[in-house]
Order: structure tokens, then sequence, then C-alpha cells
């Protein structure tokens, strides 16, 4: 498990954004609704899931994920298996967008990256061996990020 939490590692890859693209022009006004509306959506996602989570009364801490009492399987979490991940990737999309250059992907890339393959990973082990056949069934059923089963839902 890592020792940061997601969004502290959200907010170094916003920075490492920063860094690589230096100084910007002001955007324009498609990267700003762009922008905007990446935000918009990933914000929903995000505290959508965070408030379904405390409203179910399991714990939205990513370092015990063993300590969870209720697996949630509805609302964002049924479009993505990780709303909060993916709406923090969206934030630095967004970021990305606004600061309008390709190479300020790279640190939303590595987040991903990072998160798909230590957080994650780890939190699907811990609720596979605590929740066993309805944890399959819903790895089975709702992607890990976004994918077509996310398109309807």
């Amino acid at each position: 498990m890592p020792v940061l939490p997601p969004p502290l590692l959200a907010l170094a890859a916003g920075v490492g954004q920063r860094v690589l693209t230096g100084p910007t022009a002001r955007p324009g006004p498609v990267r700003v609704v762009t922008s905007a509306a990446l935000v918009a959506v990933s914000a929903a996602l995000a505290s959508s899931a965070s408030h379904r989570f405390r409203v179910s009364g399991t714990t939205v801490e990513p370092f015990r994920p063993e300590q969870a009492s209720a697996l949630v399987t509805d609302g964002a979490n049924g479009i993505t298996r990780n709303p909060m991940y993916v709406g923090m990737a969206g934030m630095l999309v967004a970021h990305a967008v606004w600061r309008g250059s390709p190479v300020a992907l790279l640190p939303a890339a590595a987040f991903v990256a990072f998160i798909d393959r230590v957080q994650i990973s780890a939190e699907e082990r811990a609720l596979a061996q605590k929740f066993g056949d309805a944890y399959e069934d819903y790895l089975a059923s709702v992607p890990r990020w976004i994918d077509a089963r996310s398109v309807g839902r």
C-alpha cells in the first residue's frame, strides 16, 4: 500500500503538470468550457461516491480497505468501481486541457498508472477477501475505470 493519500498524489501530479509546462497563456473559450465540464463531471463523480460511502456507513480510507463495512455498488460505483480515483484523474485531465499542453497529460497518466497498479490492486485483494462472491460479481459487471459497460448505467 502506498504511504501517501491518493488526493495528495493527485495534487503532486497537478504540481508536476505546472512544472512541466511552465507559465501558460490564458486559455481560450474552448479550453475554458472543456476544462470546466471535465471538472464538473469529475467532482460530481468523486463527491457522489464519497457521499454514498458515508451514507452506507463504510470507510473511504484508502489504506485500510479491509475495514470496509459495506460493499457500495450503486450510484457512481455502478458506473466505475473507482469513481473517486476517476474523479481525481479527470481533474488532472481538466488541468492539462486548461494548460493547453499535451505534456501536462504525462503526470495524469503517471497518477493513473500508480493508482491502478499499487492502490487499486491492494484494495481489490482486500475487498475480495472480505466480500467474496458478491465482490467477484461486482468485478465482473462494473469496470475498474470507465469502459463501454459504464455507458447507459
